[in-house]
Protein backbone atom coordinates (compact mmCIF):
# COMPACT_ATOMS: atom_id res chain seq x y z
CA UNK A 1 0.00 0.00 0.00
CA UNK A 2 0.95 3.49 -0.86
CA UNK A 3 3.13 5.33 1.91
CA UNK A 4 0.32 7.95 1.49
CA UNK A 5 -2.40 5.85 3.18
CA UNK A 6 0.04 4.48 6.15
CA UNK A 7 1.88 6.86 7.55
CA UNK A 8 1.34 8.39 10.98
CA UNK A 9 2.57 11.74 10.98
CA UNK A 10 2.44 14.95 8.62
CA UNK A 11 5.56 15.32 6.59
CA UNK A 12 5.41 19.17 7.55
CA UNK A 13 4.89 19.46 10.89
CA UNK A 14 5.26 15.62 12.62
CA UNK A 15 1.66 15.85 13.78
CA UNK A 16 -0.91 13.62 14.23
CA UNK A 17 -2.79 12.33 10.33
CA UNK A 18 -5.81 10.95 12.40
CA UNK A 19 -7.86 13.89 11.81
CA UNK A 20 -7.47 13.70 7.79
CA UNK A 21 -4.71 13.80 5.12
CA UNK A 22 -4.10 15.44 2.29
CA UNK A 23 -1.31 15.61 -0.27
CA UNK A 24 0.30 18.89 -0.74
CA UNK A 25 -0.38 20.86 -4.01
CA UNK A 26 3.56 21.97 -4.31
CA UNK A 27 4.96 18.77 -3.84
CA UNK A 28 4.44 14.82 -2.67
CA UNK A 29 4.31 15.53 1.27
CA UNK A 30 1.39 14.20 2.90
CA UNK A 31 0.05 16.89 4.94
CA UNK A 32 -2.43 17.01 8.23
CA UNK A 33 -5.84 19.67 7.64
CA UNK A 34 -4.29 22.26 9.26
CA UNK A 35 -1.05 22.38 7.20
CA UNK A 36 -3.08 21.69 4.77
CA UNK A 37 -5.37 25.26 5.57
CA UNK A 38 -1.53 26.98 6.12
CA UNK A 39 -0.80 26.29 2.49
CA UNK A 40 -3.95 27.34 0.79
CA UNK A 41 -2.64 30.79 1.94
CA UNK A 42 0.80 30.66 0.35
CA UNK A 43 0.49 33.10 -2.69
CA UNK A 44 1.71 30.19 -5.05
CA UNK A 45 -1.24 28.50 -4.18
CA UNK A 46 -3.71 28.62 -6.81
CA UNK A 47 -0.58 28.33 -9.47
CA UNK A 48 -0.06 25.03 -8.27
CA UNK A 49 -3.76 24.29 -8.62
CA UNK A 50 -3.99 25.16 -12.22
CA UNK A 51 -0.87 23.49 -13.26
CA UNK A 52 -2.02 20.14 -11.18
CA UNK A 53 -5.27 20.56 -13.72
CA UNK A 54 -3.50 20.86 -16.65
CA UNK A 55 -1.30 17.61 -15.60
CA UNK A 56 -4.82 15.75 -15.18
CA UNK A 57 -6.09 16.81 -18.33
CA UNK A 58 -2.96 15.68 -19.97
CA UNK A 59 -3.68 12.54 -18.08
CA UNK A 60 -0.38 12.90 -15.74
CA UNK A 61 -2.18 11.77 -12.26
CA UNK A 62 1.58 10.89 -10.78
CA UNK A 63 2.65 14.91 -11.21
CA UNK A 64 5.11 16.03 -8.26
CA UNK A 65 3.51 19.68 -7.98
CA UNK A 66 5.58 22.52 -9.09
CA UNK A 67 7.86 22.26 -6.40
CA UNK A 68 8.60 19.19 -7.11
CA UNK A 69 9.19 15.65 -5.27
CA UNK A 70 9.22 15.35 -1.83
CA UNK A 71 10.36 17.79 0.64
Amino acid sequence: MDRFFTQKTCDNCGGSLDGGRIMSMFDERCLCIPCSDKEKKDPEYEDAVKADIEQIKGGNFNYEGIRGGKK
